[in-house]
């Protein structure tokens, strides 16, 4: 079922269109982790009338910008252009939907991408710490993997399963948001125009059902590489974003690695010296997102750095933040709801988001006036119900992750509930 949410804003002659498709890396099947992208890279590579080479010219002779991007919850089709090339170009979006091409060689060429995608990742230290972290957490579920999949479960996909997914997608809950300079009658229009009609027309709503693999059967994973850097990230896989608990947990990333008067800067890097990058990952996911702290730092300084990881984390439930540091977390968050929605494409992606999670269009003012209601006991007793059993991942040289292992033995020992 087609949805289509409108944004009218004064911007002289631009407009911005997002078109989220339900479902993405996290409805992979498992020998098949990384369909969802691979679709979602072939739909710019031709689509109803229009072949590869066509299709580009007409974009950038257009001066638009087109992409589409797959995270674990659905596939995102940017589109950016100047009103007056609105319906040249708008009708492609559609295409890409109900008539995408994937045709033999452009699909090959894609795998090729995706696959050395794969291996500049397995470059990256933090990378790899990241996606052992999130194998340990999720297991062989929705958020076990990378979008980007599973580099011999890619090299085994055919185009007939593509077809067999690209022909689902008109299955799917589709939402359409518009942000900018239009006619008013352009909702209208645009459900005239042939692709969306197919879209329109149907009326199936399929409801996800994916759970968490919550059978966890260790709380450290140890990944070797033999560098002076070792990567460290704590968390817990938490709640899903339309949750009511969500907004403490939001506060309480904005006072852990907002800025550089976050506790895990002014801990790590002023009073203690001991890591060159740390940071906080908690993502808007439909399910159960991650919640993690993280620090790199070197063999010397690795065991410091994870015991104050460590104390902050246990902290959160253990102790209450104090008035002026609820006060800054919350003064943190006003300024990401407000920066977030500065620009037509930032507004457009917004509400697509927001209508995705099920959440009304106006999601953004109520949680502004709701957060000052939170005290820093509601922080502390939604930190105790979802942070209180992290999981470590650790990256660096063997030597040092054993000492690291102990560490954590004796803080799990310790701190057992």
């Amino acid at each position: 079922m087609l949805d289509i949410i409108l944004d009218p804003l004064k911007v002289p002659g631009v407009l911005a269109v997002k078109l989220w498709i339900q479902d993405g890396s996290g409805s992979d099947p498992i020998g098949k982790r990384g369909i969802h992208q691979l679709l979602g890279s072939l739909l710019t590579r031709g689509c109803g009338p229009y072949k590869s080479i066509i299709l580009a010219d007409l974009v950038e002779g257009c001066g638009a910008g087109l992409r589409c991007d797959t995270n674990e919850d659905g596939l995102l089709l940017s589109l950016k252009c100047s009103d007056k090339d609105a319906f040249e170009l708008l009708p492609v979006l559609g295409w890409m939907v109900s008539n995408p091409h994937l045709e033999k060689k452009q699909i090959e060429l894609e795998r090729e991408l995706n696959l050395q995608a794969i291996l500049r990742q397995k470059e990256n230290p933090f990378y790899i710490a990241f996606d052992s972290w999130r194998s340990l957490a999720y297991c062989n579920g929705p958020y076990g993997h990378d979008p980007i999949g599973i580099a011999e479960e890619l090299k085994s996909i055919k185009r007939k399963d593509l077809i067999a997914l690209g022909e689902k997608m008109l299955s799917k809950n589709i939402i359409i948001s518009i942000s900018g300079s239009f006619d008013d009658d352009i909702k209208e229009r645009i459900l005239n125009l042939e692709p969306y009609c197919k879209m329109n027309n149907n009326q199936i709503k399929e409801k996800r059902k994916i759970s968490i693999n919550s059978m966890i059967q260790s709380s450290i994973s140890l990944e070797i590489e033999n560098t002076n850097q070792i990567i460290i990230l704590l968390g817990s896989p938490t709640i899903e974003y339309s949750h009511k608990d969500d907004l403490a947990l939001r506060l309480l990333g904005c006072h852990l690695g907002a800025g550089m008067s976050s506790v895990l800067f002014r801990v790590l890097r002023e009073d203690y010296g001991v890591a060159y990058d740390v940071g906080i990952h908690h993502p808007i996911r439909q399910m159960k997102a991650p919640f993690l702290i993280h620090a790199s730092t070197t063999v010397d300084k690795a065991i410091t750095t994870l015991k104050l990881l460590q104390n902050i984390w246990l902290n959160l439930h253990n102790k209450q933040i104090s008035d002026d540091d609820l006060s800054l977390a919350k003064a943190k968050f006003r300024g990401q709801i407000a920066h977030s929605s500065q620009t037509s494409n930032q507004r457009a992606e917004r509400l697509a988001q927001l209508k995705s999670q099920g959440l009304k269009e106006d999601h953004d003012k109520q949680i502004v006036t709701k957060i000052e209601l939170l005290t820093s006991s509601d922080l502390k007793d939604v930190a105790t119900k979802y942070l209180l059993t992290p999981l470590l991942s650790l990256c660096g040289p063997e030597n040092t992750l054993n000492e690291l292992a102990i560490v954590w033995k004796d803080f799990e020992k310790t701190n057992k509930h």
